[in-house]
């Protein structure tokens, strides 16, 4: 069971004033979405349900926790001991990990009473976030490979160790072939990869004996480091000794050499050469060494002979935009059974929120099956009121998917998460479907039904009126001080 929280204090505070003040059992729809496109990417790719779940599945306030906040002396004993008794009872809607997501649509709808609906927030942000935000970037960086193996090596540099399990799983996902993280493999049944250091080659006497020693170890996986010390005058040709002196006469073969350092792009084109004279053509080069999205693309527009990269700071705190952005905003309110929209409204545009509850379609062109446009439209609304909103200038038949699924219900969870081997798949499917989708348009659509749009007009409207009222109220109530 995960014991620890992340809970901002003012979820508690908030909590505490509705407790007070008879609202605790008040129902709330919150949602979760994110406003722009990591990194200028064309889309983002969701993650981190498995994690909330767990989390939900199991959060209860502990001894140490009530007592804890029994210290801070804000909260009275009643509310402490409806926070000893708390469990999540409400409702929760997402999409599974490894969809390919575009901003402001509703990944995620929290409904449940105010108390629960708001002490969630922090921890359901910070675990979107952090598996979104890895699974966009790992699946960014195994695009631009082109099919070369992308292996995990960022543990040492993640921000923690759950950052670093956690993330390698959804490096995975996303379509890396293995990790260097052996906590990942053993919690995830993921393949675990690695030779050697520049350390194991320092401690022998030469580089030639370090290279023996772990040959005779490894004889059917052998990679060996070859930039030690220099990489064509000493590495590749103390790998080759050895494959010809060891490996050969004893069955094997050198199975690859890595580089993790220098001119990659040099260095592997002479090395591939080296190699292929000795006959060694079976032989594959690696290399590492701060790789991220865009070197590797340089590597490749540049015909660098690699066969895999391992990639590890640049993808395990996604460094090039490492916020993802998702937030967690209020958007109705239940009374009486009436389900009421709630907005944000801002003089910077792209913070207005979608107001209600809301559900979303993916749609898909029937003849093909490829995508066509996403579809957020009210709960309530019926696929017949969509067919008759889209511009179909092209006279297709649809196809449409809802793409949330229901995660819990009455607190009940209902979802049965999928094997991390099926995540990947899906996500995989996914990808190929957007990217094909990208090769013939620009952008991919997300439209808002017309009742949507309605909804958003007539809550702008009648909140500056309310505004206006108010201010006015204000101004005569000053005036009539000043009599």
């Amino acid at each position: 069971m995960e014991k620890r929280k992340l809970i901002d204090f003012y979820e508690l505070t908030m909590a505490y004033t509705d407790f007070k003040n008879n609202k605790a059992n008040s129902k709330n729809y919150f949602d979760i979405f994110f406003r722009n496109n990591l990194n200028g990417g064309k889309y983002n790719i969701s993650g981190g349900l498995e994690e909330i779940i767990d989390y939900v599945n199991n959060f209860k306030f502990e001894k140490q926790d009530i007592e804890y906040l029994k210290s801070l002396n804000q909260f009275d004993d009643e509310f402490l001991n409806y926070l000893k008794n708390f469990k999540f009872c409400g409702n929760i809607y997402a999409v599974p990990d490894g969809t390919v997501i575009f901003p402001n649509e509703p990944i995620i709808t929290v409904y449940g009473n105010s108390i629960e609906t708001q002490i969630l927030e922090t921890d359901l942000l910070n675990k979107f976030n952090h598996g979104s935000l890895i699974t966009t970037t790992a699946s960014k960086i195994v695009k631009v490979a082109k099919g070369r193996g992308v292996m995990e090596f960022g543990a040492r540099r993640a921000q923690g160790g759950d950052a670093a399990i956690i993330g390698a799983k959804y490096a995975y996902l996303a379509g890396a072939v293995g990790t260097s993280c052996f906590e990942t493999g053993k919690d995830y049944n993921i393949p675990i990869m690695g030779t050697m250091a520049h350390s194991h080659i320092m401690k022998y006497e030469n580089e030639y004996e370090a290279f023996l020693a772990y040959a005779k170890v490894f004889p059917k996986n052998c990679i060996l480091l070859i930039d030690t010390y220099d990489t064509i005058n000493s590495g590749i040709k103390n790998a080759i000794r050895v494959a010809n002196e060891y490996l050969i006469p004893n069955g094997y073969r050198l199975k690859g050499v890595r580089i993790d350092s220098g001119n990659l792009c040099t260095l592997s084109k002479k090395v591939r050469n080296i190699l292929d004279t000795a006959g060694l053509n079976d032989c594959a080069i690696c290399v590492s060494n701060s790789l991220n999205e865009k070197s590797i693309k340089e590597l490749l527009d540049n015909n660098a002979p690699i066969d895999s990269f391992g990639v590890g700071e640049n993808l395990i705190t996604a460094r090039d935009c490492p916020v993802f952005g998702g937030v967690y905003k209020l958007v109705a309110v239940e009374e009486n059974g009436e389900i009421i929209p709630k907005i944000k409204i801002s003089e910077d545009t792209v913070k207005i929120t979608n107001p209600g509850y809301k559900k979303f379609y993916r749609v898909f062109t029937l003849k093909d099956k490829m995508p066509f446009m996403d579809f957020v439209v009210m709960h309530d609304e019926k696929i017949e009121d969509i067919k008759k909103q889209i511009k179909n200038d092209l006279e297709q038949n649809f196809n449409f998917q809802e793409m949330q699924v229901p995660i819990f219900i009455n607190g009940n969870l209902v979802y049965t998460k999928p094997t991390l081997k099926n995540s990947r798949e899906y996500c995989k499917n996914q990808v190929e479907s957007f990217e094909n989708y990208f090769e013939k348009q620009p952008d991919f659509k997300v439209q808002k039904s017309i009742k949507l749009l309605d909804t958003i007009n007539d809550l702008i409207i009648k909140n500056k009126v309310s505004i206006m009222i108010s201010n006015e109220v204000a101004e005569n109530f000053s005036l009539i001080q000043n009599v």
